[in-house]
């Protein structure tokens, strides 16, 4: 039986280079999402709220249910339920606009900034014991290098 495993092995083919960096960057992804899970738990958000929570702190003036879909890490199927729970906690609101009643409006409440604020400093700590050893030299090139290879996916 050992001979058999060891011989598949030896059979199995040989990961492309394309393929092994996809793999490393899925295996990467999930070792610092763990991480980031354990640091938002404590303020029971999950991290496509905290997505939305800080793409609408960057909006103070609120943004359109549609383009807060647009600007997500992640993309959530239903943006509207994700909504929903977050109204529902007081950490934003909605409205329609008078201009155009079609148009429902996101914005960020004072409690919804309170919880990005006690949120801050662990995110970055986190950050920083995750990816901080890389230096600001390798973290800038990780980063050109990510976007690049986004922007030939897209």
């Amino acid at each position: 039986m050992k001979k058999a495993i060891q011989s598949w092995h030896k059979r199995r083919r040989a990961a492309c280079p394309e393929e092994a960096a996809f793999l490393e960057l899925l295996r990467t992804t999930d070792m610092l999402s763990r991480g980031l899970v354990q640091v938002l738990k404590t303020e029971d958000v999950s991290g496509t709220q905290y997505n939305v929570l800080r793409i609408l702190r960057g909006s103070p003036e609120g943004l359109p249910c549609g383009e807060i879909a647009s600007r997500m890490i992640t993309r959530d199927p239903d943006i509207t339920r994700l909504l929903d729970r977050l109204e529902k906690r007081g950490l934003i609101s909605r409205c329609r606009e008078n201009k155009d009643r079609r148009m429902v409006m996101a914005r960020i409440t004072p409690e919804g900034l309170k919880l990005l604020a006690r949120l801050d400093e662990p995110v970055q700590t986190a950050h920083r014991k995750q990816l901080g050893h890389l230096g600001r030299e390798r973290l800038r090139a990780l980063t050109e290098l990510l976007g690049v290879s986004r922007s030939q996916v897209a």
